[in-house]
């Protein structure tokens, strides 16, 4: 599989000269949009040069920048695409040949994420969610609010001060009214990315909450307000995106929560066995 622009951008930024750097952070906090215009417009908003951009896209990977947009546009119409504009499967691949081919996209999707993370990124997030000092709010969007249930109830036994959000954008307002600096918000978002969520992220973001974001390799808009993201591979031979890759990504998550939160999280395991114990 490819990377994607999002992926190459990433995967680079520490190795840029500083000028390329500010461009390809400018790419990043604003994508796609930041790159759909010309090279110049692109310069003149980061206040590089021209020349600048060009050698950014060809460290990159492309030959002009022009190949650079076709990507770009390319990466912008699967962030749109539905379940009904997936290619469908081959007629003639055998039964066990299938089974085999959608799990080998699998592994690979969760190989390649964890390939692109930054693993100080990773532990940055673990610490915040282990703060007890913190409190987190985890939400997600139609298919992918089960995960932020899934993470909010391993996590709730770990610590305290542990709240999923309920699914009615309605229910969100009076638990934003109370978030501040001391509270993480994390979301997840996949394509088709869900707009109540971005808006969420807006509000606490303003509130001075540290925003976390979960997504796919195309990145939910979401990304450009969150202090970390975390972007997994999600495609597979199917109308359906995969959420494996998000689920490793939780899991990974909650082990290292539980690795830095020590002693305090063995002893709210033993008080809540001894609270079972008497059911």
């Amino acid at each position: 599989m490819n990377d994607t622009i999002v992926e190459l951008l990433r995967h680079s930024l520490s190795s840029l000269p500083l000028t390329e750097r500010r461009v390809a952070m400018r790419l990043l906090a604003d994508f796609p949009m930041a790159g759909l215009g010309s090279a110049s417009e692109l310069a003149r908003t980061v206040g590089v040069s021209v020349p600048t951009v060009l050698r950014l896209v060809i460290r990159l990977g492309f030959g002009a920048y022009p190949e650079f947009q076709t990507r770009l546009r390319e990466e912008l119409a699967a962030q749109l695409s539905s379940p009904l504009t997936k290619a469908p499967q081959s007629a003639d691949s055998g039964e066990g040949h299938r089974w085999q081919q959608f799990a080998s996209r699998v592994a690979d999707n969760v190989a390649e994420t964890f390939q692109h993370l930054a693993a100080d990124e990773l532990q940055q997030i673990a610490a915040w969610l282990a703060d007890p000092k913190s409190r987190i709010h985890l939400v997600g969007g139609r298919f992918t609010d089960a995960l932020a249930q899934y993470v909010s109830v391993q996590m709730r036994i770990l610590r305290s001060g542990v709240n999923h959000l309920r699914d009615q954008e309605a229910n969100w307002f009076d638990q934003v009214l109370d978030m501040g600096s001391k509270d993480v918000l994390v979301i997840y978002d996949i394509r088709r990315y869900q707009p109540s969520l971005l808006r969420l992220a807006d509000l606490a973001t303003q509130r001075g909450t540290k925003v976390i974001l979960l997504t796919d390799q195309w990145l939910s808009p979401i990304a450009r307000v969150a202090r970390h993201v975390l972007p997994a591979r999600v495609q597979v031979p199917s109308p359906w995106d995969s959420n494996a890759a998000l689920m490793a990504l939780s899991e990974a998550l909650l082990a290292e929560v539980s690795r830095i939160a020590g002693d305090s999280a063995q002893r709210r395991m033993r008080e809540l066995e001894r609270l079972r114990s008497h059911d």
